[in-house]
C-alpha cells in the first residue's frame, strides 16, 4: 500500500465525508455530490437533479451504465460509462434519478 492509497482509505472511512449506499445490492461507501444542473435545449433551460458518487476500484471493479445505485432512500440510474480517477483507484460516476 502506498501513502495515497491509505489517505484514501481514511478519507472514505470518515463518516463526515462517505456514506453507506447499495450498488447493485452490495453495500459499498462512496462520496456523494448531488449537484443541480441547468439543461439548455434551444430556447429553453431545464432544471435537472443529478448525484455524482465517487466508489473506489476494489469496491466496483466494472461498473456498468443502467446499473442501479441507493442513497438515502433515493435511486439512481448510472448514466455514460463510468470514468476512473487519474490514480485509477476511484470511480467518478454520473447518475441520474431512477
Amino acid at each position: 500500500m502506498t501513502a495515497f492509497t491509505d489517505a484514501i482509505d481514511d478519507l472514505f472511512a470518515d463518516p463526515n465525508m462517505a456514506v453507506a449506499v447499495t450498488y447493485q445490492g452490495s453495500p459499498v461507501r462512496a462520496l456523494v455530490r448531488r449537484p443541480d444542473r441547468d439543461v439548455e435545449f434551444s430556447d429553453i433551460t431545464v432544471h435537472t437533479s443529478s448525484a455524482l458518487f465517487e466508489i473506489r476500484r476494489r469496491d466496483i471493479p466494472a461498473p456498468q451504465a443502467g446499473d442501479i445505485i441507493h442513497h438515502d432512500g433515493d435511486s439512481f440510474v448510472v448514466q455514460g460509462e463510468p470514468r476512473l480517477d487519474g490514480e485509477r483507484l476511484i470511480w467518478n460516476i454520473d447518475t441520474r434519478p431512477a
